[in-house]
């Protein structure tokens, strides 16, 4: 690993690196947060794949029965126009705590519409055995699917593209992807694309990972951890910790934590946190600053 690198729209604070009592304060934390049920487990995480591969399959299935029956397409082209299911959130993040929900996007080709999703595909999901406690959230800012399958809560969203085929392959992080899209599409994609990008912005994924999991739990724990109520949620202490990250590069997820404090303690609010440069796509969709 390069030491000297860095990330972000400034210079680091510090790129020391971790002395012995760092990386034993390090392994103190993750062995605390393990105890305070902050990883998943093994069986969880099993669990939690097989579930996303079944519902994988379901989406695929249900996009070829489409194809043929409501869109009148021969059956050898409706073999070939895919679909798949992404994660985002703390599941794609690699910081799902024990009971977590995954929240997931169903990404369709382009003659597949929303009202599909929320009628034929409602309907199937409620035929299936491992559903329950489903309902449609149609009329939400970005409108959704919530269920637990086989146990598992999921959030599913739904986004088509303007492509006549999803492929295992497909990417989401281009811009060029959001073309011809409506808004409903780009906030469904918006998780997606801002977790992988987080993801991209830290210098250290495994020392992210691991302060995220301390800062989660402190945040829950003092009530703070609720968009809904008007805190932080997920996403946003996510960039925090991102930030973070980039100010000490080469630090131990334990010195991390202990920055994350001094640096958010110290900022000039409401001034913004960036990971990158703000730009303009250039695609008529609004640019908050």
């Amino acid at each position: 690993m390069d030491t000297s690198k860095t990330l972000g729209m400034t210079s680091a604070i510090s790129l020391a690196t971790p002395k012995a009592s760092d990386l034993q304060h390090t392994r103190e934390l993750e062995e605390y947060l393990r105890e305070a049920q902050m990883f998943e487990t093994d069986e969880e995480m099993n669990h939690r794949f097989e579930v996303l591969g079944k519902l994988n399959n379901l989406v695929r299935s249900w996009i070829r029965d489409v194809s043929i029956n409501t869109k009148n397409m021969p059956p050898q082209i409706a073999d070939t126009v895919g679909g798949k299911i992404f994660t985002f959130g703390s599941y794609r993040l690699g910081v799902a705590g024990q009971g977590a929900d995954i929240d997931a996007l169903c990404v369709a080709p382009r003659h597949i519409e929303r009202s599909d999703y929320f009628s034929s595909f409602y309907e199937l999901l409620k035929e299936q055995a491992e559903v329950s406690e489903m309902r449609a959230v149609e009329d939400a800012f970005v409108p959704l699917i919530k269920m637990k399958y086989e146990g598992i809560e999921i959030d599913l969203l739904f986004a088509r593209l303007a492509l006549k085929e999803i492929n295992d392959d497909v990417e989401l992080q281009e811009d060029s992807i959001l073309k011809n899209l409506d808004e409903k599409c780009v906030r469904s994609l918006n998780g997606c694309r801002v977790t992988d990008e987080i993801l991209r912005q830290v210098p250290n994924r495994e020392s992210f990972r691991l302060a995220l999991r301390a800062i989660k739990l402190w945040a829950k724990r003092h009530g703070v951890y609720s968009n809904v109520l008007g805190y932080l949620g997920g996403v946003s202490w996510a960039m925090l910790v991102a930030r973070t990250c980039q100010l000490y590069p080469n630090a131990s997820a334990a010195t991390l934590v202990e920055k994350f404090f001094l640096v958010f303690s110290k900022w000039t609010w409401p001034a913004p946190v960036y990971l990158k440069q703000p730009y303009d796509a250039k695609l008529g969709f609004k640019v908050i600053l």
